[in-house]
């Protein structure tokens, strides 16, 4: 048993951790041993790298405080960059040792179903004081049964626009264009004055799969039936949606995007070496918090030569795919309800509106009451975000987005069946290599 010295119990008593209710420090000294509620609970908490440096700030300083204060808990942040947030889940399940709470990403949950802690009670409750969740955080957190990870917010995908360049071709946000047909048509006008749209085809969490879905369902196609089980990516409406691609990537974008990450089409609109991305809000706030440094080839700010649009539609109609996260209580973590106290309250209302007012709408909240925030009446730049998830589908249509349609978006077998065919491989056969891929998962 360790022995307290006269230095260490003032160490205590000036802390607070002396109370009272013990018995004094008479009580203390006879037992040779601190109080054990003088030991504070410590929450490991692994989330990506926030596109909006405020956020993350805020969490690890005013929040951390508040969590400190109201749970007792001692609340580490660590943030990486989104794309290696898998391999950690991976090392710390297998390892049995890690963060006490890892934020995934897309459906990402779907995986690791065996490994997590039954979250159903929290997620519940956070799902009916907000009005209830959106379908897109909703299906990538539960699995059928219960709820594998607790819903925290919504990236809404558009497309950022550069204003001045497209009123140069005769466009606007009122009449964009609104099919894939004269969104190409334009950006083959576009392209020779170095100013190209730009897309990754590129193995990248969010810009990858939140363009290619919604492409593709945007012709007809989609990877299985509503069972969940029938693969039939196969279909004359993906191979036409494939050979549209293969000349328009040549012919209206950067074809430097095979390259991209998540980050680098943010670089290339902010650079003026872009017209037209599908992003996040992310590219229009910095250029917004920093006028004097983004700006345009003729020196005015970016900010205002800028504008949100929905991707175009296809002969099928038109689609779009928001990427959700949602945080996971590990299996192994031996401060299970520490973690699910604290998701609890960071969600709550109060604590949630300090961390959903930082971020300006680049998240819209996994649940429908942040739609009513004042913050939408801000900025009409913003606007377009404010419901742009309603419409959202997510990996896996028409069936549910279960573990499948998670190996299959972390494979990244959509977006390399479009970068195979783009690449020179015939569209027919590109589509058979990712149909046979999907199979291999779903059987």
């Amino acid at each position: 048993m360790a022995r307290i010295n006269r230095r260490r119990l003032l160490q205590l008593s000036g802390g607070g951790a002396i109370a009272a209710s013990t018995g004094g420090i008479a009580a203390i000294l006879a037992s040779g041993q601190a109080p054990a509620f003088a030991q504070a609970t410590t929450l490991q908490w692994l989330k990506f790298v926030d596109f909006v440096p405020v956020s993350d700030q805020l969490l690890r300083g005013k929040i951390a405080e508040e969590c400190q204060k109201a749970l007792g808990i001692k609340l580490n942040i660590e943030t990486i960059e989104g794309n290696g947030i898998q391999p950690r889940i991976t090392s710390a399940i297998q390892s049995g040792t890690g963060p006490d709470i890892i934020m995934a990403i897309n459906n990402w949950p779907q995986l690791y179903g065996d490994s997590v802690a039954d979250v159903s009670e929290v997620a519940e409750e956070i799902g009916k004081a907000g009005d209830g969740y959106y379908e897109t955080a909703k299906t990538v957190a539960n699995d059928g049964n219960k709820w594998i990870a607790v819903p925290f917010t919504i990236l809404g995908v558009l497309l950022t626009n550069r204003k001045s360049w497209w009123a140069d071709i005769g466009y606007n946000a009122e009449n964009f264009p609104a099919t894939w047909d004269e969104y190409v048509a334009a950006g083959k006008k576009l392209k020779p004055k170095g100013q190209p749209l730009g897309q990754t085809l590129g193995h990248t969490f969010g810009d990858a799969p939140a363009f290619w879905y919604p492409y593709l369902w945007s012709w007809g196609g989609k990877e299985v039936e509503a069972d969940g089980k029938t693969v039939v990516l196969d279909s004359k409406e993906t191979v036409e949606s494939v050979k549209f691609m293969t000349s328009a990537y040549k012919e209206a974008f950067d074809e430097g995007g095979f390259a991209w990450d998540d980050a680098s089409n943010n670089r290339a609109f902010l650079s003026n070496t872009c017209s037209s991305t599908s992003n996040g809000a992310s590219i229009y706030l910095l250029a917004r918090s920093k006028p004097e440094t983004y700006l345009t080839e003729k020196g005015t700010p970016l900010k205002d030569d800028t504008f949100h649009t929905p991707l175009p539609k296809g002969p099928a109609g038109q689609f779009s795919y928001h990427v959700p996260f949602s945080n996971l209580v590990m299996g192994y973590s031996k401060n299970q309800k520490a973690a699910k106290d604290f998701l609890r309250w960071v969600c709550s209302k109060e604590i949630y509106d300090q961390w959903f007012t930082s971020q300006q709408g680049f998240s819209v909240g996994s649940t429908r009451a942040w739609e009513n925030h004042p913050l939408w009446q801000i900025d009409p730049v913003m606007l377009p975000f404010h419901t742009a998830v309603r419409s959202g589908r997510f990996a896996g249509y028409a069936g549910p987005s279960r573990r499948p349609a998670a190996e299959a978006i972390t494979k990244y077998i959509l977006v390399d069946m479009y970068a195979k065919a783009v690449q020179g491989m015939p569209p027919a056969d590109a589509v058979k290599w990712a149909h046979g891929e999907l199979v291999k998962i779903y059987t």
